[in-house]
């Protein structure tokens, strides 16, 4: 008879290990055929330059799919973008629950109806401290400060080890707005030697020395700075951030002024949190209409806009368009924030606008009046030292975070560190094996109201038509070869000077003129000959009048 199958305990990276943003991973125990599967984190990132289009880019989740009957339930951390952003996008194809904290909870539903998205999923709920178990696995939620409130690492306990997924996290001694990091239950994680400890953390600061600045450090900043402002003060920051939203709230009281808020994810955010209790003692917020009557040196301006967005507030406020807020020369803006990487270039537009105006900008170049919510050197240490895990899998970090966070590990004395990316299969315990590319791993992109693959999304063409711009031939042939009509042309994206002796439009008729009498007329009755002799001719001339190939398309229309 042949022996069973050991259990393992199985970590399947399918976003946001090798990148940043897409964060979704998978947990598997069982024997190698009959694993039962838990999710945590289902994110998103955001489209770049090289996805014209594109909203947003969620994980394939097609391992998943492969494994459907054997996924038990998705754990969310916490309920930024790059965690939960694709739930309703791609959950509700698996009917399975969620489980999620009350704040992450009212996120999803308040995104659900904002977007007006009609499938539904089961949320369950989960609170700190209070373990529960699904399938195998017995998770708990460890409270961790973060830019964002109920933010948790799991605790995820099997009988041949445990997990600990810290989610994103910092050792903040003084947050605004929520509890501290749990050391102290870390701290008792580690003591716990029944079982070995895996370590799958955060390395988005890895590559930092020190400890990351405290939200209580931000606090007192923004107090002085509005508090020596003698007109309006303006701050735009990550609405999500509901620490900064009270310490920017706090100072304002402190200093007699008033908070008006402007932006739909601001007053959406802000009223979950005084919804769940998390504004205590903090003045109702005015709406942007109530703007205009307050008096030069009584308000404060807490607006959105931070990363750019061309219809955000202080987008719209930077180009005078705004309908109901102005600023004028001797007022201040903060930028309570850093750009993501791919959004500079948008805020310094924004922020020249307003300085041009003779406003005063103040950013983290000034001052701390940001910080991160993600740990550096001295904190991931700190955490190792409290856990004391035998085996470490860096995560949350393009490839220069995961290595110099594996490196660290390794100089710490972790026994076992694993260098994983996307579509790896770690298998944690009992014996940690790596197996790259084990699993398919993709990218879905979000296309308008299109859930599609790249290859579907026609963004290569996009990108195509943008450096090379359209040209279209139209023309009607006979069954003899002569030309009935056309040809007609249509120019989009290409030069035109007026300057030059010879027009674009010109070039391409002579092209298609000349090809034409080239061909003989018995030929000309072939469209596809026809079509392909137009198509390289016109690329050919206008490539040695404009240096560069462009996209041909030609209609050869037989009468």
């Amino acid at each position: 008879m042949a022996k069973p199958r050991p259990d393992e305990l199985v970590f399947v990276p399918l976003g946001g290990v090798g990148e940043i943003g897409m964060n979704m991973g998978a947990y598997g125990f069982g024997p190698e055929r009959g694993r039962k599967w838990i999710v945590v984190d289902c994110g998103v990132t955001f489209a770049g330059p090289q996805e014209p289009g594109v909203e947003l880019i969620l994980p394939d989740p097609a391992f998943l799919e492969e494994n459907a009957d054997d996924i038990l339930a998705l754990i969310l951390t916490h309920s930024h973008e790059d965690h939960y952003g694709a739930v309703l996008d791609l959950w509700p194809a698996f009917d399975r629950p969620v489980y999620a904290t009350a704040f992450t909870e009212a996120m999803l539903s308040a995104k659900r109806e904002s977007e007006g998205i009609v499938e539904d999923i089961e949320v369950k709920p989960m609170r700190v401290g209070k373990p529960f178990t699904v399938g195998p696995f017995t998770i708990e939620a460890i409270n961790v400060a973060h830019s964002i409130p109920e933010s948790c690492a799991l605790l995820i306990t099997t009988p041949v080890g445990r997990v600990v997924h810290t989610g994103d996290w910092k050792l903040d001694p003084h947050p605004v707005g929520g509890p501290p990091t749990d050391t102290g239950r870390f701290a008792q994680i580690g003591e716990d030697r029944s079982t070995p400890i895996a370590l799958i953390c955060d390395s988005t600061n890895a590559m930092k020395d020190g400890t990351s600045p405290s939200e209580d450090e931000v606090a007192s900043t923004l107090e002085a700075l509005i508090a020596s402002s003698t007109h309006r003060v303006a701050v735009t920051t990550f609405a999500s951030n509901v620490g900064r939203v009270i310490s920017v709230a706090r100072a304002a009281q402190k200093a007699g002024r008033k908070v008006v808020m402007s932006g739909r994810a601001l007053h959406r955010i802000s009223g979950i949190a005084r919804e769940l209790g998390m504004l205590e003692g903090i003045d109702p917020f005015l709406d942007q209409n109530e703007y205009k009557t307050l008096p030069r040196s009584k308000v404060v301006l807490l607006c959105t806009g931070s990363q750019g967005e061309a219809r955000a507030a202080i987008a719209r406020i930077a180009r005078e368009e705004h309908p109901e807020i102005s600023l004028n020369a001797g007022d201040r803006v903060i930028f309570s924030s850093w750009a993501i990487p791919g959004n500079e270039r948008e805020v310094i537009d924004i922020q020249n606008m307003l300085i041009d105006r003779g406003i005063d900008v103040i950013t983290q170049t000034h001052g701390l009046v940001h910080t991160t919510g993600h740990p550096r050197r001295e904190e991931l240490k700190r955490l190792y030292d409290l856990i004391k895990p035998e085996v470490l899998v860096p995560v949350h970090g393009e490839a220069a975070h995961l290595e110099a966070h594996a490196l660290l590990g390794l100089q710490h004395g972790i026994e076992t560190v694993v260098h994983a990316r996307n579509g790896d299969m770690v298998r944690l315990f009992p014996t940690t094996t790596q197996f790259p590319g084990e699993v398919r791993v993709g990218q879905l992109y979000l296309d308008g109201n299109v859930l599609c693959t790249p290859e579907e999304s026609g963004v290569k063409g996009r990108r195509r038509l943008s450096f090379g711009g359209h040209i279209v031939v139209s023309l009607c042939v006979n069954a003899s070869g002569q030309v009935l009509a056309g040809p007609e042309t249509v120019i989009e994206g290409l030069p035109d000077v007026e300057d030059d002796d010879e027009s674009l439009p010109d070039i391409v008729r002579r092209a298609v003129t000349g090809t034409l009498k080239s061909i003989p007329p018995k030929r000309r009755n072939d469209p596809e000959l026809v079509n392909t002799a137009l198509q390289r001719a016109v690329r050919s001339e206008v490539s040695s009048y404009w240096g560069r190939k462009p996209n041909v398309t030609v209609f050869v229309h037989r009468v």
